[in-house]
């Protein structure tokens, strides 16, 4: 608190006391205004809400994974059993073992090959081969005697330079141990005769032992003669094609080994 000089009436100076101002008394209205709440007019995520929002999208993934790998495995075992299934149809499931024998006789005086066998055993593992012949042998009357009705799977063909059979007859015998069956299967082995002319067993070293062939083999032209250039195509059911290719020789005998 200070004093200030004022001049009286009278002209003399006399000191009165200053008294300091009182701040301003602040009512109700000026009060400061407390702070807003969060939770007045806005809505805050909890953690139960935050932990649900987590395993939805845990659950989601989860499942969205599980989708994929299904899509994946399935695909990868069609593309193997596509690759398989291309193996099996492009490679040999038969396998010719040894030489190849050819058998001659005379037809109308002129000696000609008149069928060929060959032995061959499987190169499926695991996977058997029907064997099932459109024709049998039983070395009585004329061979081949075609079996009508018969089911089979396994074509062969013969081919030279005058013809061409698309179906030629032939007949199969099991060697050593098999099953009993015409199924080809594990180690068996299959001797496998294909005939191009009827042979009369009645008559087997005459001029007419052989004929035509009346069940499918060669019915005309040109007969198999020596230096004879062949092929037989055998074609199972699955797998590829086996080839047989043989030459006759230049001298024929009652039975040779072509080469």
């Amino acid at each position: 608190m200070g004093a200030h000089l004022y001049c009286g009436a009278r002209g003399v100076m006399a000191a009165r006391p200053v008294v300091a101002a009182r701040p301003a008394e602040r009512g109700p209205s000026d009060a400061p205004a407390p702070p807003r709440s969060p939770s007045r007019g806005q809505r805050g995520i909890t953690g139960l809400e935050t932990a649900i929002i987590l395993i939805a999208f845990v659950i989601m993934g989860s499942v969205f994974a599980f989708t994929v790998l299904s899509t994946g495995v399935f695909t990868s075992e069609r593309a193997k059993q596509t690759v398989f299934s291309a193996i099996a149809d492009t490679s040999n499931s038969l396998s010719p073992r040894g030489t190849a024998t050819a058998f001659a006789a005379r037809l109308g005086g002129e000696d000609t090959v008149y069928k060929v066998t060959f032995v061959v055993t499987s190169t499926m593992s695991g996977q058997p081969i029907d064997l099932t012949p459109p024709a049998t042998m039983d070395k009585a009357g004329v061979d081949p005697d075609i079996s009508v009705g018969a089911q089979y799977t396994m074509v062969i063909s013969y081919v030279d330079d005058s013809h061409f059979v698309s179906d030629v007859p032939w007949t199969v015998r099991f060697l050593g141990s098999s099953s009993d069956d015409t199924v080809l299967e594990g180690n068996e082995k299959a001797e496998i005769t294909v005939w191009l002319f009827d042979f009369d067993n009645d008559n087997p070293t005459g001029d007419d032992a052989l004929a035509y062939s009346a069940n499918g083999g060669i019915d005309s032209g040109p007969l198999v003669t020596a230096n004879k250039r062949f092929s037989l195509e055998v074609k199972p059911a699955r797998g590829a094609a086996l080839a047989v290719e043989r030459v006759v020789p230049p001298a024929l005998r009652g039975v040779m080994t072509l080469r």
